[in-house]
């Protein structure tokens, strides 16, 4: 997986946790827990937090507040989402007592075929040029969620973030330094330096950012709804623009596209049941490394052991050497998903760890077939509604290649390019996506929305805050705060292969003799590179209905309720 300019953030980002316990025996956290009764916001600005917030106390619905922060966030963050990327969420609906699942991604341009891609050395997509474009998916999946949950006029929704927009936004520490990784990276990219270079340089920490051409486009989508940007003004300026610099779209690309609503899966970890989104996207990973975790006694084991890191990290690469193999878009190719979630096909998977050394590959497994940069954020209103909402432009500002005040994504970059495989690029299809919300239930009752940004960071990240949450009974804020594991170079959907078992990047936290342990045991463990994502999570309490909130110390977000 490409990394873009995260590395330039990493003393920002992963600086890890304290391994000492609180005086009081709890594990460390950085912040309280927070509880409300009436409304819950997570997300990674504070501004765009209170914005989430204030739409609830206008009786605003979860998805209203949920779609006014990530509106807020494609102005605040916008080297991680914006409306020229894409859109995943989950909503649990009080009123029928469902869980709904969308996906609103894109997909590749009609006219897009893999011999017209310049592959880079290694016989991947190119991670920053016009080849790795699709349809961005997030305004149409807005209109979505706000057609079936919405309670507030979609106007009143956008219209914080017009005046913002217009008016101007302090960027915050981490923001501010990824911008300036953003800068070093993208600064020569079509249309990148007029809007998000003021002056010739990105914001530095405190100065105001303002985008007026956002602020248009956004008025523009209020008035005009989701056809203003697939079929309107802005999506012939999208076509126009990718015509004057060697993309693909046409109109006919943007007048076709359409979200579509899924049925989350889900698997049981010791009496949770865990929900993600289906393929295309990488959620079936995070229930594979749960149910391969299942078959170990993890409490018994301890965060500071050895034994359980080496096991942690063993089950993310089995679990993603399946998510290489068989994840993919399923209107293109048939994804076993049944067989990939089996509990026996998890067990035999577990037995392939082997205690005393680390693999340096592992083969895909052979499930039984049966005939789917970040922002995340989290949201729960006084009636029981709940979101769990991811939207990204995949890299730090997605390609860099800009208009209308937003760039325009790169997820295209994770197709694979030889022929015939599940993920393999052809028109009109959607890549695989790194990108997903995820849901708990206890009882079948809602409980947790939660998700972790940062590319191939999630699914494992999912995973081991269920494990600090059910095997270790952490609350919301110290589940995300300890310390975690990154494990980089598992095979890819991109096609590349794990050949020397990877590199494991660890927090700080983790005590150095586990680290030596590791190494004994064949884990090429290197220096942490700021990539262990950034979590945010919105609980319920089933039985008093209090909300409670967490985000965490790696962003500049918050948690605030009402």
């Amino acid at each position: 997986m490409r990394r873009g300019f995260a590395v330039a953030v990493a003393v920002l980002m992963g600086a890890g946790s304290p391994a000492a316990d609180r005086p009081e025996g709890r594990p460390f956290a950085t912040r309280s827990v927070v509880f409300a009764r009436h409304g819950m916001v997570a997300a990674a600005h504070p501004l765009a937090v209170q914005i989430g917030v204030d739409v609830l106390k206008k009786g605003g619905s979860a998805v209203d507040a949920a779609i006014a922060v990530n509106a807020a966030l494609g102005l605040m963050e916008p080297m991680s989402c914006g409306i020229g990327g894409d859109l995943f969420a989950i909503v649990w609906d009080a009123k029928t007592a469902h869980l709904y699942g969308l996906n609103a991604s894109g997909r590749a341009p009609g006219a897009l075929t893999a011999d017209k891609v310049p592959a880079d050395p290694d016989g991947t997509m190119p991670s920053s040029t016009p080849h790795t474009w699709t349809v961005p998916g997030t305004v149409d999946g807005w209109y979505e969620l706000h057609g079936k949950f919405g309670r507030l006029p979609m106007a009143d929704l956008l219209a914080p973030s017009i005046v913002a927009a217009r008016e101007g936004v302090p960027a915050p520490q981490v923001i501010a330094a990824m911008w300036g990784g953003g800068e070093r990276l993208h600064r020569a990219q079509p249309g990148f330096a007029p809007i998000y270079l003021p002056g010739g340089h990105a914001p530095g920490e405190g100065v105001p950012f303002r985008n007026p051409a956002l602020a248009d486009a956004y008025d523009a989508i209020a008035r005009g709804g989701r056809d203003a940007f697939y079929k309107g003004s802005i999506a012939r300026d999208i076509v126009a623009f990718s015509k004057a610099n060697g993309g693909f779209f046409s109109d006919e690309d943007f007048a076709r596209h359409r979200s579509d609503w899924v049925d989350p899966v889900s698997t049981d970890y010791r009496g949770v049941q865990v929900f993600e989104l289906p393929p295309n996207t990488q959620g079936i990973a995070a229930l594979q490394m749960l149910n391969i975790l299942e078959g170990f006694d993890l409490k018994a084991l301890g965060r500071d052991s050895p034994q359980f890191w080496h096991t942690m990290v063993e089950a993310k690469k089995l679990a993603y050497e399946d998510r290489a193999r068989y994840i993919a878009d399923p209107a293109f190719a048939k994804v076993p998903v049944e067989g990939l979630l089996a509990k026996d096909y998890a067990r035999a998977r577990a037995r392939l760890i082997d205690p005393d050394r680390a693999a340096a590959r592992y083969e895909a497994g052979q499930p039984a077939l049966n005939h789917g940069d970040t922002t995340y954020l989290a949201v729960a209103d006084g009636d029981g509604n709940m979101v769990s909402l991811i939207q990204s432009n995949y890299s730090g500002f997605g390609s860099g290649y800009a208009v209308d005040g937003f760039a325009l994504q790169n997820r295209g970059a994770l197709f694979d390019l030889k022929p015939g495989r599940p993920n393999s690029l052809l028109p009109g299809k959607r890549p695989f996506h790194t990108i997903i919300p995820a849901f708990a239930m206890k009882d079948g009752k809602p409980w947790l929305a939660f998700g972790l940004m940062g590319g191939d960071m999630q699914a494992q990240g999912h995973a081991q805050v269920i494990v600090n949450i059910v095997d270790f009974g952490m609350n919301l804020q110290e589940a995300g705060d300890a310390a975690r594991f990154y494990h980089a170079e598992s095979s890819e959907p991109t096609g590349t292969v794990m050949t020397r078992g990877g590199v494991l990047h660890l927090e700080s936290g983790v005590p150095e003799e586990v680290r030596r342990e590791l190494v004994k045991r064949g884990h090429r463990v290197a220096d942490a590179v700021g990539l262990y994502g950034g979590y945010e999570a919105v609980a319920r309490d089933p039985v008093t209905g209090v909300l409670s909130g967490a985000t965490e110390s790696r962003k500049d977000g918050c948690a605030m309720g009402y």
